[in-house]
């Protein structure tokens, strides 16, 4: 299978930024004065049941945010896939089938993705960053650049592809982007931004959306003048991350801003910044009014974030008092294990040669089979210092697993430090046995 997690020409993939988990200071939420006086935590305020993105449905109103690196499609579906916790709660329906709208993610978005590249590349090679499964849907491609008639060819070519909607980067704060016009650094030309929004809008009629922060600095707060051109120039929605570039990933999310852009216009209004719980969540919906929630950095460290605003939601609704699934060390193995598994999956599309390679057919699969099990095993490496994110003796795992050469050494790794964990429970009531896999347990060649 192919995805859209390799860079296209003239991409740039930037790192993740670590979350530091700080403590959110509730603000007024006057834009004017940002440090007024400070306000209690909201009890009744709920993240909405669904919004709709011109004909398309969000339900709920949450989203996935596109992370560089991160949201391929093998993210994205696992995200959609966590929900299953080893108890769930009998809240209202979220335990049913899975879907977008059970899993508690309405909207899922691609990696950011190279406008220049995707207009440039061959038919055949942009199926490699266009491709997705069909329970992916409704699904969002996010593209950057700075070029109208370049963007506007590449949303033709991403509702060609079957997106539902399409959405405009203005909020990456890389310098390698920004030094190309791209991202955050278009917010200090807004005459730009308004040609690439009437480019693109008369290009697609798929949704048309845009992210974006507060503005380059403090003294050049552009969001609201911004989401009022958008509005203008037909766009279907804005999101707002609620920082400057300057910012980059620093400090507190304004959400004042987030209030002020809503005020400002009628078109739907997308919240971003400093959400890490379900309380976060609603404390936003509270704050600012915003239609819709959208969760970046806190996903990869807690899958599970969705559900919980699901279910977080729903306890409110009939109760009147918010509760949530916490995830177990049985449910952090089989998160781990089956995220682990859908990267070797993506390993098995790559056939190993085995011995000398001595045709060029052979040389080339040799070189992608390697190249697919190293990105696969540079992921798990990356996600694991996420996923066990609050299991005692996490660091050991992680260290085991940076330590691995192959595939299945990694799962080695993982099922021995949960077996462990599971035999060393004195005192404690008896967690569920690990369960076996046939599958897993074969090893199969592809996992090296």
């Amino acid at each position: 299978m192919l995805h859209t997690n390799s860079c296209t020409a003239g991409q740039i993939v930037s790192p993740l930024e670590r979350d530091t988990y700080m403590k959110k200071n509730w603000e007024n939420t006057d834009p004017a004065n940002a440090l007024a006086t400070p306000r209690t935590m909201p009890h009744e305020a709920r993240v909405p049941a669904e919004m709709r993105i011109g004909g398309v449905r969000i339900a709920p109103a949450t989203v996935l945010a596109p992370m560089a690196g991160v949201t391929d499609t093998v993210f994205r579906r696992f995200i959609k896939n966590a929900s299953m916790f080893a108890n769930p709660a009998e809240i209202a329906d979220v335990d049913r089938t899975t879907s977008n709208e059970v899993s508690g993610c309405g909207l899922i978005m691609t990696e950011f993705t190279s406008a220049d590249g995707l207009s440039r590349m061959r038919e055949t090679k942009r199926k490699r960053y266009l491709t997705y499964y069909e329970d992916e849907h409704p699904i969002s491609a996010q593209l950057f650049g700075s070029n109208p008639a370049t963007l506007a060819d590449s949303a033709r070519i991403c509702q060609d592809a079957g997106f539902d909607l399409v959405d405009l980067n203005l909020g990456c704060p890389a310098k390698r982007v920004v030094s190309c016009n791209g991202g955050s650094g278009l917010l200090r030309d807004l005459p730009r931004i308004r040609e690439i929004f009437e480019e693109v809008r008369r290009a697609v009629s798929i949704p048309f959306t845009v992210k974006f922060r507060m503005g380059w600095s403090d003294t050049n707060i552009v969001c609201v003048e911004l989401a009022k051109m958008a509005e203008d120039c037909g766009l279907n929605a804005v999101a707002l991350h609620a920082r400057t570039r300057e910012q980059g990933y620093a400090g507190d999310a304004r959400w004042e801003w987030i209030a002020a852009v809503k005020d400002a216009v009628s078109v739907p209004v997308i919240g971003n910044g400093d959400v890490r719980t379900p309380e976060d969540a609603a404390a936003m919906i509270e704050a600012t009014g915003c239609d819709a929630v959208m969760i970046g950095r806190a996903a990869p460290a807690n899958p599970w974030i969705f559900r919980q605003i699901a279910q977080y939601t729903a306890s409110k609704q009939a109760t009147g008092v918010g509760v949530y699934d916490r995830p177990t060390d049985m449910d952090r193995y089989r998160m781990i294990r089956d995220y682990f598994e859908r990267l070797m999956a993506e390993v098995a599309e790559h056939p190993e040669v085995l011995g000398p390679a001595e045709s060029d057919l052979e040389k080339r699969l040799k070189r992608n089979h390697e190249s697919a099990q190293r990105d696969a095993i540079g992921r798990m490496k990356q996600f694991a210092s996420w996923f066990t994110h609050g299991v005692p003796g996490g660091a050991t795992l992680r260290r085991e697993i940076f330590e691995a050469k192959r595939g299945a050494q990694v799962i080695d790794k993982v099922e021995a430090f949960f077996t462990r964990r599971d035999a060393s429970q004195d005192g404690i009531a008896p967690k569920a046995a690990i369960e076996p896999d046939a599958e897993l347990d074969a090893t199969p060649a592809w996992m090296g």
